[in-house]
């Protein structure tokens, strides 16, 4: 009985590959597993035709060049490969169990950590660079500090000219009846203050707007006339209202001798967004008051004041006793206060708070041409200083007042100017 199916014989098996063509060589997709042939071979058996062997790995049969042209060499081996389909043998595929990838190298956590850094370090000077444009973008340098004449010599450290207007710009009926800012036309100046920075100290002077001074002569900011001094004697804020920071600038150098670098000007708005974008400011007030003017109603002791109550409480004058004299020291309380709260981790981590701090803060300032974002950061690093007792803090030195208005004291006022022009420790006391 023969073992193989129909037609198929040891003599013309051989015939039966391929296409349906008698002589058709098999393909290569139909190379099945390679068997070792040698000697220790077992002897086919009864009844199973002979299995036609590769030679020298050439081929099906002798001289044909269909299976086998890999080139394996003639090392006792059929066309077939040693138990491997598609080369470098072992269980599980070529290379191993894993399906040919091997051992699994450790993690190269050095490169990992190195790439990590060089990319955490790009992004925060793509996002520093980003920021400081968008910030210098949004300063209003719209003061012209070389409209101002005759000015003193400048001296060692940076003069700062920080005003708080009583500006109503921008604010709605509903808005001026919240912050109690009435609806007077025009702008006036409701706190003034030189900070001086320095080697020697930082020192922060407010300057009553009560203040008797003389105006000088001057150029009009929008004119271009030239104005002669008559010796007009008035308070100080009456200069800023009679033509605005450059007049001020001048009022304030031609009465003190002191040399201002920089203007700083912030009106009511933007002051009471500042204080809501940090979240509040906290504050310890010694005694309770209340102003139906400004809107104060406070009790004493430590407390967050919102917007609306720090304008409340920087603009009160008419609860005290000293009146515009307390209102200054009121001022420098609290702007200390709040340059330290910005300055906080809180804030300058938190893009969440940061941003609408810096974004409320600049669009609302009014700055000099020369100001740069450098200048306006030393500024703000020397208030938080002067508020941590790294500096000085006082009211300008008063001898008396005549008609209402605040005299300064001539002799301490000549020493104090000469100590900031020499960048020296201030020795001079104010009231």
């Amino acid at each position: 009985m023969n073992d193989w199916p129909e037609a198929w014989s040891g003599d013309d098996r051989g015939n039966q590959y391929g296409r349906g063509s008698a002589n058709a060589q098999p393909e290569s997709a139909r190379v099945m597993r390679q068997v070792r042939r040698g000697p220790q071979a077992p002897p086919y058996g009864a009844g199973v035709p002979p299995q036609p062997s590769y030679t020298g790995g050439q081929g099906y049969d002798e001289g044909q060049n269909g299976y086998g042209q890999g080139g394996h060499d003639n090392n006792g081996y059929d066309g077939y490969n040693t138990g491997q389909v598609y080369g470098g043998g072992g269980p599980g595929g070529p290379e191993g169990p894993d399906g040919g990838r091997g051992p699994r190298r450790a993690p190269n956590w050095r490169r990992r950590i190195k790439w990590t850094a060089i990319t955490v370090v790009t992004v925060l000077i793509v996002t520093t660079v980003g920021t400081y444009f968008w910030a210098d973008s949004k300063l209003n340098r719209d003061v012209d500090l070389s409209k101002v004449i005759d000015r003193p010599e400048a001296g060692d450290g940076t003069n700062y000219l920080i005003v708080g207007s009583d500006s109503r710009e921008g604010l709605s009926a509903a808005e001026k009846k919240k912050l109690h800012t009435g609806s007077a036309e025009g702008k006036r100046t409701d706190s003034m203050m030189i900070l001086h920075v320095g080697d020697s100290g930082d020192t922060l002077i407010s300057l009553p707007r009560d203040s008797n001074v003389t105006i000088p002569s001057y150029v009009g900011s929008t004119s271009g006339k030239t104005y002669q001094n008559t010796g007009r004697q008035t308070k100080l804020n009456a200069a800023y209202a009679e033509d605005g920071p450059t007049l001020l600038v001048r009022t304030v150098e031609y009465n003190m001798g002191l040399h201002i670098d920089h203007y700083v000007e912030i009106g009511f708005n933007g002051f009471a967004d500042i204080v809501d974008a940090v979240g509040g400011v906290t504050i310890d007030i010694d005694k309770g008051f209340k102003d139906s003017y400004s809107g104060a109603n406070f009790k004493a002791g430590k407390q967050t004041l919102t917007g609306e109550e720090a304008l409340a409480f920087v603009r009160t004058r008419h609860a005290f006793a000293a009146s515009d004299l307390q209102r200054t020291k009121n001022q420098q309380k609290f702007l200390s206060a709040l340059a330290h709260q910005v300055a906080t981790p809180g804030t300058l981590l938190n893009p969440f708070k940061l941003y609408p701090t810096l974004g409320a803060g600049l669009d609302s300032l009014s700055v000099d041409k020369g100001m740069s974002l450098w200048d306006l950061a030393s500024m703000f690093w020397a208030m938080k200083g002067v508020s941590g007792g790294d500096g000085t803090s006082m009211n300008m030195p008063i001898s008396g007042s005549t008609g209402g208005n605040l005299v300064w004291d001539k002799a301490k006022v000549k020493t104090l100017v000469n100590e900031l022009n020499n960048d020296q420790k201030v020795t001079v006391s104010g009231n």
